[in-house]
C-alpha cells in the first residue's frame, strides 16, 4: 500500500471516525498499519486529527458561518482540517490552504474559497469566539458543560474544559520488578518526579529502551489510586476483573513481589493478548489471563469466596480522562451516566460472591460523575449487605493536576 500524506490520512481518519463508533486511537492505529506513513506524516496526522477532535464544534461553527446548507462528509472533513491548521497550528496560511485543497477532490473550489475567506477574517472570528458560550468556546457538548457548571460552577467548569483541550503529557510508572524510580530517573535528565505518586515520572521524550526492556509502563498517576486502596499482599489470591491492557495488573503484581496469584480477566480476547504481552515484557510471573463477560449469562470460572482481594475497574464514561481520550466527549449522550451506573452495579454484584469473608473489594472508575462514583458505591453497599463500604478516594484535574479517578473500598463481613 503506497504511503499517503498526513492531510489525506487525517481526512480518512475523520471520515472513519464519524461513520463508525470506533475510538480515535483505534482508527489512527489502523490507518498507520494500513498505509505505513513516514515518521513526519505520522506525526502530522496525530497532531491534526486530535486537534480537530478537540476543536470540533468550534470548527463546525465557523464552517456554518461560511457555508449554509448541507455538505458531503468528505468536504466537511477537508474544511475542518484546513481551519484547524489556520487557527490552531503553526502552519503558514498558503500551505494550509493549498495543501488542503490538493486533497479535496471535486470540492477544491469550495474548500479554497472557504479557507481563503477564513484567513481574511481570522481576527473577527477569534474575537467572536472569545465571548461565545462556554460549550462552543471550549468545544464540548452543551449537556456536559451544563452538568459541570451546575455541580462545580462556571469558573471551575471552564478550567476543566481548558484542561481537556491540552495535549496530555507522558507519564510513566517505574516498573519496580526491574528498576527503582530513582534509577530510572537518573538515566534520563529530563525525567521529573510526580508529587501524586512516588513511582510516577513525567518525561518529554520516552526512550524506546524503557519500553522494550520492561522498565516502565505508560500510565497516568491517577490509575494507581485504586491499586493503592486495594493494597494486595504477597502470597494472596487476587482478581483483576477488567484487567486489559494491564497497567493496574502489573502494578498489583509489583506490590505482591510476584508472589501469590493474580487472575486477570477481560471480555475481549484480543485485549487479553495485549495484556499478556505487556505482563511478559514487564516481568510479571504470578498472573493468569481469562476471558469472561461479567454481564453475560455464563457463570464465572472461579469458585465462590475464592479471592482475598478483587479489583473491579469498571467500564465508565471516561469523563476524567478526556485530555487523553480526546473524542470521548463526542461519543457521550445525556443518558449514558445512568446507563453506566446500572452496568457498573451489575458487575459488582457478579464479582462480590467471589470475595472471601474478610476480603477486600475495590470498585473504581476514571469518571468525574456522581452517578458512576459515589452513587454506584452506595448502591453496591446497599444491594450487597455482606459488603461494608469502608472508604472512598478520588482525584481530579482541578484538585490534583492528574486525570480524574474514583475508588471505593469494601470489606466483606464475616
Amino acid at each position: 500500500m503506497p504511503s499517503r500524506g498526513g492531510r489525506w490520512l487525517c481526512v480518512e481518519a475523520l471520515d472513519r471516525w464519524e461513520r463508525g463508533r470506533g475510538f480515535a486511537e483505534e482508527i489512527v492505529h489502523g490507518l498507520q498499519a494500513e498505509y505505513r506513513p513516514d515518521p513526519a506524516d505520522r506525526a502530522f496526522l496525530m497532531e491534526l486529527f486530535y486537534g480537530v477532535l478537540r476543536n470540533l464544534s468550534r470548527l463546525d461553527h465557523w464552517i456554518g458561518g461560511f457555508r449554509k446548507g448541507p455538505l458531503d462528509p468528505r468536504t466537511r472533513q477537508c474544511l475542518r482540517i484546513g481551519l484547524q491548521q489556520i487557527f490552531h497550528l503553526r502552519v503558514p496560511d498558503h500551505a494550509a490552504v493549498n495543501e488542503t485543497v490538493a486533497v479535496a477532490g471535486r470540492a477544491r473550489g469550495l474548500v479554497n474559497a472557504v479557507l481563503r475567506a477564513a484567513t481574511r477574517e481570522r481576527d473577527r472570528l477569534l474575537a467572536e469566539m472569545q465571548v461565545a458560550p462556554l460549550a462552543l468556546r471550549t468545544s464540548h457538548p452543551e449537556f456536559l458543560v451544563s452538568r459541570w457548571v451546575d455541580r462545580i460552577g462556571e469558573g471551575p467548569a471552564a478550567t476543566l474544559c481548558a484542561w481537556n483541550n491540552e495535549p496530555a503529557p507522558v507519564y510513566v510508572r517505574a516498573n519496580g520488578l526491574r528498576v527503582t524510580p530513582g534509577e530510572l530517573a537518573a538515566s534520563l535528565p529530563d525525567a521529573e518526579p510526580v508529587a501524586f505518586h512516588p513511582a510516577a515520572l513525567r518525561v518529554r521524550h520516552l526512550p524506546p529502551s524503557w519500553i522494550v526492556g520492561g522498565l516502565c509502563y505508560v500510565q497516568d498517576p491517577s490509575t494507581l489510586l485504586a491499586c493503592e486502596l486495594l493494597d494486595p499482599e504477597p502470597g494472596e489470591t487476587v482478581l483483576d476483573a477488567c484487567a486489559a491492557p494491564g497497567g493496574k495488573t502489573s502494578y498489583l503484581a509489583e506490590r505482591m513481589r510476584n508472589r501469590g496469584r493474580i487472575h486477570a480477566c477481560d471480555v475481549s480476547p484480543p485485549r487479553l493478548d495485549t495484556l499478556a504481552a505487556n505482563l511478559d515484557r514487564l516481568g510479571v510471573q504470578n498472573t493468569r489471563t481469562t476471558a469472561h463477560d461479567w454481564l453475560g449469562q455464563t457463570p464465572p470460572p472461579f469458585e465462590p469466596a475464592s479471592f482475598d482481594r478483587i479489583l473491579l475497574d469498571a467500564p465508565c464514561s471516561n469523563t476524567g480522562v478526556m485530555r487523553r481520550r480526546v473524542d470521548v466527549r463526542w461519543r457521550l449522550s445525556p443518558g449514558d451516566f445512568k446507563r453506566m451506573h446500572g452496568l457498573q452495579v451489575r458487575m459488582a454484584h457478579s464479582v462480590a460472591a467471589l470475595l472471601r469473608p474478610g476480603g477486600v473489594l475495590v470498585y473504581s472508575t476514571c469518571s468525574l460523575e456522581m452517578e458512576e462514583n459515589e452513587a454506584s458505591a452506595k448502591r453496591i453497599a446497599r444491594e450487597n449487605p455482606e459488603l461494608q463500604l469502608e472508604t472512598t478516594r478520588s482525584c481530579s484535574p482541578l484538585a490534583d493536576g492528574v486525570d480524574g479517578a474514583f475508588a471505593a473500598r469494601f470489606v466483606r463481613k464475616p
